[in-house]
């Protein structure tokens, strides 16, 4: 019998006002009927958040970490049953899955790990003025459909652990993870402290324009994000935004392009390109530029492109037919403008399958270098000159990420100091970690998730200043 999914509301799984399908982006068939709530289910889950807030963020955070680190044991014994999940209904390979649920359990961990304590500011002559770190009340976490799992993680660890209550909203293309996890937090949450709303994007702008939601943490295209802003402006809500990227590899002149070239395409294919933070454009130097590109397209057509289930795959479906319309537009746009030398052509089978794609000789105002085509699909640019290409990668509206290879580390350090990103590697790509921030400059985000910093953009800084009373 298949699993019937329900939605966490104060503490209850419940069916939902009607149901829509889950799409398996390998079959294009349904997988699974997925609950969906109405604005007075919203309501009620708002409801239920804020009467729990009292109790949890009176608890001590040292009780809320070992709740937390519950929810990560619980996850870890069941990870081989969200892997399938989240294959079946994101699309990436079985591996990939597991990489993104094990994230999951680590990310939880380094959160329950952490902790806010007072600081104090000043102590001397009788005045003492000291920082507290206060929860900012019922968040509502938005996530996207690239990582369905951990990016909710990434919200509800430093969310719960700081004293919040926490309502998520999955995109609806990939919902079934995050209500399978809403079962594990029903035996273990404090009824309230998480609530899990399904729908079908029908919600979203009464759900951040809530008078009694005080921050929308949101992951997701930026064009989306400028609508979450704006919704919360009225009451000035906290947001914390994590946006699209356009992130550019640069490659030195010093590096073998054949070794390199390897490095570059994992950096890009991974989970068929649909990460915020892959690498969406690669420069190299014109000398090395014909072996860059022969090298990536023997690596494209090496590649085993099929359902996540199967042993040896490689990239999986894009995720949704939405995206795949998308990609196909950029990649026949690309063909007219550069040269295809992997790819180019979606598999003629059910799903929605798009080849690992290289294109080169396009120009920089080619829609598919200027835009973030999230999807297996890499443009390979030719430079000569270093000042000329740090201009060309900073140019466009995002700033997420961004990597700089080269064997001479300080050079290589240099420019990546020059890059307008919230994160550069050297010599490495995706390389996150969930004790160190992330952040995005221009149009690719505000504010941080992970880290310190992370965990604080749930927090209120409160300050008491006191004195000693004189006699008079």
């Amino acid at each position: 019998m298949s699993h019937l999914y329900r939605m966490l509301i104060d503490g209850e799984l419940v069916p939902g006002t009607e149901t829509f399908d889950v799409v398996n982006p390998a079959t294009g068939a349904s997988l699974a009927p997925c609950p969906k709530a109405d604005a007075a289910m919203l309501e009620r889950a708002v409801a239920a958040a804020r009467a729990a807030l009292p109790a949890w963020s009176a608890m001590a955070m040292a009780d809320r970490a070992a709740l937390i680190d519950r929810l990560s044991d619980a996850l870890e014994a069941r990870a081989s049953e969200f892997a399938s999940l989240l294959t079946a209904e994101q699309g990436k390979p079985l591996d990939q899955a597991m990489y993104e649920v094990m994230g999951s359990v680590f990310t939880l961990r380094a959160f329950a790990a952490m902790r806010v304590e007072p600081k104090v500011l000043r102590d001397e002559g009788g005045n003492r003025v000291v920082e507290h770190r206060t929860p900012l009340g019922v968040v509502a976490a938005i996530t996207p459909w690239n990582f369905p799992l951990i990016l909710l993680m990434n919200k509800l660890g430093p969310a719960l652990l700081t004293g919040n209550t926490l309502i998520s909203k999955p995109a609806p293309t990939t919902p079934l993870t995050t209500l399978l996890f809403g079962e594990l937090a029903q035996a273990i949450l404090p009824r309230g402290v998480l609530n899990i709303l399904c729908d079908q994007n029908e919600l979203g702008p009464r759900l951040t324009a809530h008078p009694d939601i005080a921050k929308v943490a949101f992951t997701g295209s930026t064009a989306t994000g400028k609508k979450v802003m704006a919704s919360g402006a009225d009451t000035v809500k906290r947001v914390t935004l994590e946006l699209g990227g356009n992130d550019a590899a640069i490659v030195l002149d010093d590096v073998d392009p054949r070794r390199i070239a390897h490095r570059i395409y994992q950096g890009a294919m991974t989970n068929a390109g649909q990460i915020c933070v892959a690498i969406k454009r690669a420069y190299v130097p014109a000398p090395m530029y014909d072996d860059f590109c022969d090298e990536l397209a023997t690596l494209a057509r090496q590649a085993i492109v099929d359902d996540g289930s199967k042993q040896g795959t490689t990239i999986g479906p894009i995720q949704n037919k939405m995206q795949f319309d998308k990609v196909k537009a950029l990649v026949e746009d690309a063909r007219q403008r550069g040269t295809v030398l992997a790819g180019g052509e979606p598999l003629d089978r059910p799903g929605y399958f798009m080849p690992p794609t290289i294109v080169r000789d396009l120009d920089d105002d080619a829609p598919l270098v200027r835009e973030e085509q999230f999807g297996p699909v890499l443009p390979v640019l030719k430079y000569d000159e270093i000042d000329d290409v740090i201009a060309r990668a900073n140019a466009g509206e995002y700033g997420l990420g961004g990597s700089v290879w080269g064997k001479d580390l300080t050079r290589a350090t240099d420019v990546a100091m020059k890059i307008d990103s919230g994160t550069v590697w050297v010599n490495q790509h995706l390389a996150i970690d969930a004790s160190i921030p992330f952040r995005g400059v221009k149009q690719s985000g505000l504010g941080a998730e992970l880290g310190e910093a992370g965990l604080l953009e749930y927090t209120q800084a409160h300050i008491v200043n006191s004195v000693e009373l004189q006699d008079a």
